[in-house]
């Protein structure tokens, strides 16, 4: 009995003495992810290479990204979900990874730092050293570890196919290759990471509204965008008073306001959603314009899932693709955007906000209250117009009207 006791001192020490090793007053790596047209300009490209319609399963495919894009990316996901930062180095047959993940407080240290280095193998990488914080974990036990998670997903019948896809992973100075094999069951098993069980039945419970709201008999063929808003927050409001989390509420609402308004299914991003009721067709207006609605709520849906700095260039893409010989360069499209990722932003980043923002549309709130004046603004630019008054992106003259869409949106009193 004494020896058991014993054990489970020694045991409780080392698990305190790893935990204060671990955890640092100072973090190893700073920097916010800045997405650029260009980076999404190369990532549609990768994403048009290898089209999942187009692939067949069973076939090898490879993907190669280079050092800049991979390190963008892994950076975004560490600012989004772990208020972090990370960077990485590929050289050649290594890869070093440093990332910083924030803590909440505590009298050890804010941050989870992560340092290792990885070699490549025939199939999967395997750890040159691992250090969490100050504690050095050894190469075979991080290797173990890091089999012992593939081997568990490989498992589960939900995410075997996406833990068996990579087949093998090799970098050269500045780019990594990835060998890939496809699996049919992949993208429903991707969808299933993405959109976990509960959040898949609180979408449910706003797509059940909104065929209650579109349906009925003699309703307009067409909707305006703060009335089909009003509606869906009311029902966020009713859900947090029975105890729901405002956040969430209104992230879900937003989600499906964006599909419905865009014409898409949200089976798109939930297998199951195929067989759930579907909405009327509408068309839904904001400022009497079908393409602010459409801007307004795809921004606003990226910015509560995902944060704005993806929703801000997406939304400048957009536009800088239609001055390539689309309908043009618009800088009340960008206001639009603009627009909807402040009240993704407001509705999802605190309960407090959650809250303002379903009292706000409870009280009713008219278009120009979510959506600046824009007539005044450039619009339907094609490219050499666009070079000819702006310059280029972040010249002086397109920082200043930029600043003044800031401006007018900064003004409205659900923004303030």
């Amino acid at each position: 009995m004494r020896t058991i006791l014993i054990l489970f001192i020694v045991i409780g020490l080392a698990l305190l003495s790893a935990i204060y090793l671990s955890i640092e007053k100072q973090p190893l790596t700073t920097g916010i992810a800045q997405f650029t047209p260009a980076h999404i300009d190369r990532a549609k490209n990768i994403l048009s290479r290898n089209d999942p319609r187009r692939m067949k399963s069973g076939v090898l495919r490879t993907i190669t990204i280079s050092q800049e894009d991979l390190d963008l990316v892994v950076n975004y996901l560490a600012n989004s979900y772990g208020k972090g930062s990370s960077n990485i180095d590929l050289q050649q047959g290594m890869a070093r990874v440093r990332a910083t993940l924030e803590l909440s407080p505590n009298p050890i240290g804010r941050y989870l730092n992560i340092d290792a280095k990885l070699r490549e193998t025939k199939a999967l990488p395997r750890f040159e050293y691992l250090h969490i914080g100050k504690l050095p974990v050894p190469a075979f036990v991080a290797d173990w570890l890091l089999q012992f998670g593939i081997k568990q997903l490989q498992a589960n019948k939900d995410y075997g196919a996406a833990a068996d896809i990579i087949k093998n992973v090799s970098t050269s100075d500045d780019m990594l290759r990835i060998v890939f094999e496809w699996n049919d069951a992949l993208p429903n098993q991707l969808k299933a990471l993405l959109v976990p069980p509960k959040e898949q039945e609180r979408l449910k419970a706003y797509q059940e509204r909104l065929v209650e709201l579109t349906g009925k008999p003699g309703s307009k063929r067409s909707l305006r965008l703060n009335e089909l808003m009003r509606m869906l927050f009311e029902l966020a409001t009713q859900r947090t008073n029975n105890g729901g989390d405002p956040a969430a509420e209104n992230r879900a609402a937003i989600i499906v306001m964006a599909f419905y308004v865009n014409g898409k299914g949200l089976g798109a991003i939930i297998p199951a959603a195929i067989q759930w009721p579907k909405p009327t067709s509408r068309i839904v207006t904001l400022g009497g314009r079908g393409d602010f609605s459409q801007h307004f709520t795809i921004s606003a849906a990226l910015a509560a899932t995902a944060g704005s700095p993806l929703s801000d260039v997406i939304g400048l893409y957009k536009e800088i693709t239609d001055s390539h010989g689309g309908s043009g360069f618009s800088f009340n499209d960008i206001a639009a955007d603009r627009a909807g990722t402040r009240l993704g932003e407001l509705a999802t980043t605190s309960n407090n906000g959650a809250q303002k923002v379903q009292r706000q549309f409870n009280a009713g709130l008219r278009e120009s209250d979510i959506m600046p004046e824009v007539k005044d603004l450039p619009e339907f630019m094609q490219e050499i117009e666009f070079k000819r008054r702006y310059g280029s992106i972040g010249s002086p003259a397109y920082i200043k009207m930029t600043n003044e869409i800031e401006r007018r949106i900064a003004v409205l009193p659900l923004y303030r």
